[in-house]
């Protein structure tokens, strides 16, 4: 049975904890800082709280400035600090002090106040902090199993692109619906199915980022991209360049595109799963769901792009899937249909 609903948001954190929480949160992500309010304040501090958890996370694994072995140390630190069992304080000092280069300064402010952070996990309930606690874990042997520069060249295959995703999103699907089930007494009775997509739901994201930030990380020397899908079209990724992108790539490409909608398919029967009662659930999961659908049309209609601006939506885009699930969010007929026109002409391909 599920935990009754709080009416306090986070009763044993303080309020200008909170309030940081709050504010670094729309510095460090557009896309969750629009999502997260959505939800009733319970859920959307628990909810807010992890996600700049594995930010912090991300934020290790993304540096440039720090070695492999750094940023093992750090990671295993972290989850240790998560856990309570080391000092919070210490670690982000370090940490901040040594995120030098490309760290964005939102990204370095947030690890220097870990400790404000962390006195929130703190303070939730052991449910809460069990599922926030597996996630950065997991998040943390997947540093240590995807070190980037072994990756210059892509993935071997798409099982392998499925390891890589559910260590950085399939896990946070996996938490996000430990919350939900925890927080919601509907959600709750149907927790079982929502855990047999909620993976599903985090790949089909994740999948839509490393496609649209194919030439971010190539900047950065790293490929997610899976080699087998562009064996098939004589395509090696170890010749990928803004010069060398051509048909062969962009085939393999479009394949990927099909991989990912399968992926979205999941991801909404995964919301379509959540209690039409649970507006602020659905539309949480409906906004991320509906961006990474435009996100798709626009790689389909561009696949030559060579910057992620070139097929990043446009502000009218974002506004127009809120409209959309403000209208239609509580019907799953129309969602599916909306789902349907929103991903005409992508590719399909199996799972």
């Amino acid at each position: 049975m599920a935990e009754s609903v709080q009416t306090d948001p986070c009763p044993g954190a303080p309020n200008d904890d909170l309030a940081y929480q709050d504010a670094i949160l729309q510095g460090v992500s557009r896309t969750f800082a629009l999502t997260i309010p959505r939800l009733r304040p319970d859920l959307r501090t628990v909810v807010g709280n992890a996600y700049l958890l594995c930010r912090i996370a991300d934020t290790i694994e993304d540096s440039d400035a720090l070695g492999v072995d750094e940023k093992l140390r750090y990671g295993d630190e972290f989850v240790a600090v998560v856990a309570g069992d080391a000092p919070p304080g210490p670690f982000g000092e370090r940490l901040a002090a040594g995120l030098t280069g490309g760290t964005l300064d939102a990204e370095r402010d947030l690890v220097r106040n870990t400790a404000r952070v962390i006195r929130i996990t703190h303070s939730f309930t052991p449910a809460d902090r069990a599922a926030l606690l597996r996630c950065v874990r997991v998040m943390s042997e997947g540093m240590e199993r995807f070190q980037e520069g072994q990756f210059a060249h892509g993935l071997r295959d798409q099982r392998h692109l499925d390891e890589y995703c559910y260590h950085v999103a399939g896990v946070v699907g996996e938490m996000l619906t430990e919350l939900f089930c925890a927080h919601s007494p509907g959600a709750a009775e149907r927790c079982e199915a929502l855990r047999g997509l909620c993976v599903c739901f985090g790949q089909g994201l994740q999948m839509t980022n490393i496609l649209k930030d194919i030439w971010d990380d190539k900047a950065r020397n790293v490929c997610w991209l899976p080699q087998q899908a562009f064996e098939p079209y004589g395509f090696d990724l170890k010749d990928l360049s803004a010069a060398n992108h051509g048909e062969a790539f962009q085939r393999g490409l479009l394949d990927l595109v099909g991989v990912t909608r399968r992926h979205l398919e999941n991801a909404l029967a995964y919301t379509l799963l959540i209690p039409k009662s649970e507006r602020g659930i659905r539309e949480f999961c409906l906004w991320a769901l509906g961006m990474a659908v435009l996100t798709l049309r626009k790689i389909r209609r561009n696949p030559a792009f060579t910057s992620g601006a070139d097929v990043k939506i446009s502000r009218r885009s974002v506004r127009a899937v809120i409209l959309a699930t403000k209208l239609f969010g509580s019907s799953n007929t129309a969602l599916r249909v909306l789902f349907r026109i929103a991903a005409t002409g992508l590719p399909r391909a199996a799972l």
